[in-house]
């Protein structure tokens, strides 16, 4: 890289990272009394949970315990960033110190991942004007699911397009607001970038292993996706030429051993563990991001399909081994999607800047005349971005207008500060599911629902929860759930109130200890009766 091509890179880094930023920056100035902004326009209830992995990492914890379940947990080692962060934070306004410092980190990684894809594109790439091309629409782009709203088809097929809900399959959501898979995103393109310059020049080096041993300390699955990428481009190479092979024996295999074997001992731990470990195998089994029909991913990469084909059949890539890979991943996309895994969307990490740079070398190849070749790309491109603008006007409009989920109501956050102030870390409230999706984000507390994947059991949880709010159960059975529970605090607000006619203020079992207008928090007596 030149240092005129170093100086876009890192110019277009920052201006991506500050036009994310913009929507946060609304929500942070709209922010007052009345409303307290959690620091997040779309996936709250994911975002409330990493400032709550943060606030562990602030209390002291290294591993992972998630406190929204009441089930023993031994601790993991995941979510290592939002851990490290936590710990550079410490009281008063916690809850504000992590949010920044959340954003700070998408700050940090995302000039890094535009760097990665864009050094990563260029081992393919001549053309400066492609390279940017990549690098823009890998961080920016998007396919044809804006086209199912505007025909009434939002769920299509039983999903809402990938455009809008998949930051693994494009990439701007995660540019948006989730971190530590912009940071995934950067790990995978320089280790893979490093094994392939090792297999083609025939260095000793264990870079690409070390990348990768870093990355599934980030993002593990990431790695998982690396490994067959890597295993494809070993297969492939193995269709070539005596020749080819000769050279696969003396230098790619070397190379993808020293790429892999760093972090296969960790990923075994993992395996282990999840495949051991009671409250890891319940996880798993509630944490289901499974891909959607064909179809999506047709619609998601048909606008680029026909320069990807093009590219493929115009290139001898068979018998060069560097332009292999990008092929192999293209190839894997499909068995990656559709592995059988609970997590298998989470698989096609990376294979959208694979394409895009098929679909370069594609347009470069294309013998049309330069107008042509420039009004295509052109409307392509404008075509790919009008995704991320529908998600980048939606976010405005979350943050300049506060309501739930994207803000708490001020009186709210005033009790979780409460809880935070003075109840023992690690005590058990019980609230609403609302009100403890947010909770743990403020207040080092556990709650028994509040979390999706990691509240164990929660689809039976949940409606006994409801029913503890309600009027049709004597207090002595209701006393009794809450000591099944271990729920040391009851929390009364205005998603409590809406459960049922239940008023807590007339158990005798009950002592409340911090009362609002519409708010009122009670200390169990497990000794009563």
């Amino acid at each position: 890289m030149t240092s005129e091509e170093r100086r876009w890179v890192w110019i277009y880094g920052i201006a991506l990272a500050l036009a994310c930023s913009l929507p946060y920056v609304i929500g942070f100035a709209i922010a007052g009394t009345d409303w307290q902004f959690t620091g997040f326009v779309f996936g709250v209830e994911d975002g409330n949970s990493y400032i709550a992995k943060m606030l562990a990492g602030s209390s002291g914890e290294w591993l992972f315990r998630t406190p929204y379940t009441t089930m023993q947990q031994q601790g993991e080692l995941a979510f290592l960033p939002y851990l490290l962060l936590g710990k550079l934070a410490a009281p008063p306004a916690l809850h504000l110190q992590l949010t920044v410092l959340f954003h700070l980190f998408r700050w940090c990684v995302t000039p890094f991942a535009v760097f990665a894809i864009y050094r990563f594109s260029s081992l393919y790439i001549q053309r400066l004007s492609y390279r940017r091309w990549v690098t823009i629409l890998a961080t920016l782009g998007g396919g044809l699911g804006w086209t199912l709203p505007l025909l009434g088809k939002t769920a299509w097929m039983g999903s809402l397009p990938l455009d809008f809900i998949s930051p693994e399959t494009f990439g701007f959501l995660a540019f948006l607001g989730l971190p530590h898979l912009v940071l995934a995103r950067g790990l995978i393109l320089m280790a893979i970038q490093r094994y392939v310059e090792s297999g083609r020049d025939g260095t000793r080096t264990w870079r690409p292993g070390v990348l990768l041993l870093v990355l599934t300390l980030v993002q593990s699955l990431s790695t998982l996706s690396a490994i067959a990428v890597i295993f494809f481009h070993q297969a492939l190479l193995l269709l070539g030429s005596p020749q080819r092979r000769k050279e696969w024996r003396q230098t790619w295999m070397p190379a993808a051993l020293r790429s892999v074997l760093p972090s296969l001992p960790l990923i075994l731990y993992y395996v282990y563990r999840f495949s051991s470990d009671p409250f890891l195998q319940a996880w798993t089994d509630q944490n289901r991001i499974n891909s959607p029909h064909p179809f999506h991913y047709l619609l998601a990469y048909g606008l680029i399909i026909v320069p990807v084909l093009y590219a493929i059949t115009k290139q001898p890539w068979l018998d060069r081994p560097v332009w292999i890979l990008p092929v192999a991943w293209v190839m894997a996309l499909p068995l990656l999607a559709y592995f059988p895994h609970n997590l298998q969307r989470r698989l096609v990490e990376g294979v959208w800047v694979a394409l895009l740079i098929l679909a370069a070398h594609g347009f470069e190849q294309w013998k049309a005349g330069a107008r042509l070749k420039l009004s295509v790309r052109y409307a392509l491109t404008a075509m790919a971005h009008l995704s991320a603008i529908s998600l980048f006007i939606g976010s405005f409009q979350v943050a300049s207008q506060p309501a739930l989920p994207a803000f708490v109501p001020g009186e709210q956050a005033t009790a979780f500060q409460w809880l935070a102030d003075h109840v023992a870390p690690g005590s058990v409230v019980l609230a609403a599911y609302a009100t403890s999706n947010a909770l743990p984000a403020w207040a080092p507390v556990v709650v028994p629902i509040g979390h999706g994947p990691e509240s164990v059991g929660l689809e039976a949880l949940k409606p006994q929860v409801e029913a503890v709010y309600g009027s049709l159960i004597q207090p002595a059975a209701r006393l009794d759930w809450l000591r099944f529970a271990q729920v040391d605090y009851v929390f009364y607000g205005v998603h409590e109130r809406a459960l049922g006619t239940w008023d807590p203020g007339q158990e005798t079992f009950l002592t409340n200890v911090y009362q609002s207008e519409t708010i009122a928090i009670y200390e169990v007596d497990h000794a009563e009766g």
